[in-house]
């Protein structure tokens, strides 16, 4: 997912060994750089940021979140709010919110005007909540959900492993083709094409999730042993570039799956992130 999460290396769950004592890292690590994308943010139809400057900040157990520079924010219309919040690796946050004709998004833009001085935070430089917009663009491209890292990278491949997903003990899928998803920062995700899956034990769900690297994924749920399991199972219809090779197969998890992966069992891999 990123340096910063999962599995990544200054991540909550760091899978790997280091040359030195982890103990000297900060809690929280501060990284700062510059972006070479020109980054957009609207809202109520107004470009409230149109940036060539952008910079991405990397924090452990947390995504990435660009902060501008102000001259590039259309700062008539932020409005000052009495929100303030404290980060004791950051330093005091001032806060405003954004007013397009008669929509007003609260507390959506934080800055720090006196950074710490270990910050790399510049003082004049200021970020947006995410969801507080109503669209982001990288280049001409809209993103979804969060800002992309550029330390993510996706590799889908063929593999022969036989792979069998048991839901409550009963074998749902098994296959000597799966295609696997190895996603920086997370596990290892084996995804199934339809033809080796019991479709027959799996209902359609509701729910549905985004992820700005793959698309967005539909759920089944599945009918065995007499009982229902709830979103055992995901695909993407219509993947992203990067996940484009594992459309339309579906992919386990939950804390009632296990996987035989070349006859040997394991538990479903860590939730953290689908």
């Amino acid at each position: 997912m990123s340096l910063t999460v999962g599995t990544g290396p200054f991540g909550p769950h760091n899978s790997g060994t280091f040359n030195f004592d982890t103990g000297a890292l900060k809690e929280h690590t501060l990284y700062l750089q510059e972006s070479p994308k020109r980054i957009r943010t609207t809202f109520n139809g107004e470009t409230v940021v149109d940036s060539r400057r952008a910079k991405l900040l990397h924090e452990t157990k947390y995504l990435p979140v660009y902060y501008f520079p102000e001259e590039d924010v259309r700062t008539d219309l932020l409005v000052e709010s009495e929100h303030a919040t404290h980060c004791p690796f950051k330093g005091d946050a001032s806060y405003r919110s954004v007013k397009v004709g008669d929509e007003v998004t609260e507390d959506a833009v934080w800055g720090y005007p006196e950074p710490l001085e270990s910050s790399p935070i510049p003082a004049d430089h200021i970020a947006f909540h995410w969801h507080a917009m109503d669209h982001w663009f990288e280049e001409d491209e809209e993103v979804f959900v969060h800002a992309r890292d550029p330390y993510t990278r996706i590799d889908v491949l063929d593999s022969s492993r036989r792979v069998r997903v048991l839901v409550d003990g009963e074998v749902v899928a098994e296959t000597v083709r799966p295609r696997l998803l190895l996603e920086t920062g997370l596990p290892v995700r084996y995804y199934v094409p339809p033809e080796d899956v019991r479709m027959e034990l799996l209902v359609p769900s509701g729910t549905r999730t985004q992820c700005p690297y793959k698309g967005d994924a539909s759920y089944w749920s599945a009918e065995v042993g007499g009982g229902h399991v709830e979103d055992v199972a995901w695909s993407y219809p219509e993947p992203r570039r990067d996940a484009q090779r594992v459309g339309d197969h579906l992919c386990f998890l939950g804390e009632q799956v296990e996987f035989e992966i070349d006859g040997e069992r394991h538990r479903s891999s860590a939730s953290y992130f689908r």
